[in-house]
């Protein structure tokens, strides 16, 4: 998702969306663990995209 897209919903939205990616998150860390994660690449992608979405919360309540 890019920048421009988070910063245009709601920090509920946000938030739902921290939720599903830490969800997504533990899932990538489970396969890891048992060896059937394909691209361990993913796992940083995922922690990234929650940082950005938290970034734009904090920026929002800021506001």
């Amino acid at each position: 998702m890019k920048l421009a897209e988070i910063r245009e919903r709601t920090i509920e939205e946000l938030q739902e969306e921290i939720v599903s990616l830490r969800k997504k998150l533990f899932d990538l860390r489970l396969a890891k663990s048992m060896h059937k994660l394909e691209d361990t690449a993913d796992i940083a992608k995922t922690k990234k995209e929650i940082a950005k979405i938290k970034t734009v919360i904090k920026e929002k309540e800021v506001k």
